[in-house]
């Protein structure tokens, strides 16, 4: 689980494919003695194991189903990809839960400066805009945002100048792919609204593990 605050930009040293799927090399600035083998990291928005490092780099691996789904299918050498490692037991959450399990991908379809500040609008399929509501939270490219409009078939977000500065979100050009994970508590509200039990919505998301029971 992760929280969408980026901790590093890193670049993709290698990008090697065994069959259907994909094995990367990625340069970082993680202090990565701190780094274990078999730890979960979010690449561009999408998590991903650790399952080998040396001095300056760590290597994941990408199943043939996870780049069909996510822009790690277009991933070439020297790509800049955000980082993030996975939140700590009891620490803290500044951004919102991101579970870096993409639900699909939006393309840029405009960004405008606006004072220090960054208007970017994205579009995306329908079976994504269903969970995007006003004012609630997205995560693009592993990046914790907020909705600040929707409109037919896509919506925009407000990049504050520190994010700008230290994400990827500075290389971003008007037709790229970008990943897009929706606010989970969204995809629990339509199967509490599908479901014909009595359950209500708080006993539900008891049920599926995303509040205590206390």
């Amino acid at each position: 689980m992760f929280t969408g605050i980026i901790e590093d930009v890193g670049t993709v040293r290698k990008a090697i494919y065994r069959g259907k799927d994909l094995r990367l090399t990625i340069e970082t600035s993680f202090p990565l003695e701190e780094v274990s083998l078999g730890e979960s990291i979010s690449v561009d928005g999408v998590c991903l194991t650790v399952v080998g490092k040396g001095e300056g780099w760590f290597d994941v691996e990408v199943s043939g189903e996870t780049l069909s789904r996510t822009t790690l299918r277009n991933v070439s050498q020297g790509k800049r990809v955000n980082l993030e490692r996975a939140m700590k037991v009891g620490g803290r959450l500044g951004g919102h839960l991101v579970y870096g399990h993409v639900d699909g991908t939006g393309v840029l379809i405009d960004a405008v400066r606006e004072g220090e500040s960054r208007r970017f609008s994205f579009s995306c399929a329908s079976n994504i805009m269903k969970y995007v509501v006003f004012k609630g939270s997205i995560a693009v490219n592993g990046v914790s945002l907020t909705v600040s409009r929707l409109f037919a078939g896509g919506f925009e977000v407000t990049v504050l100048p520190y994010t700008f500065e230290n994400t990827t979100f500075q290389y971003l050009r008007k037709g790229e792919e970008v990943n897009i994970e929706v606010d989970v508590i969204g995809k629990y509200v339509e199967k509490f609204l599908s479901r014909d039990g009595e359950d209500s919505l708080v006993e539900l998301l008891k049920k599926e593990g995303y509040l205590s029971e206390e």
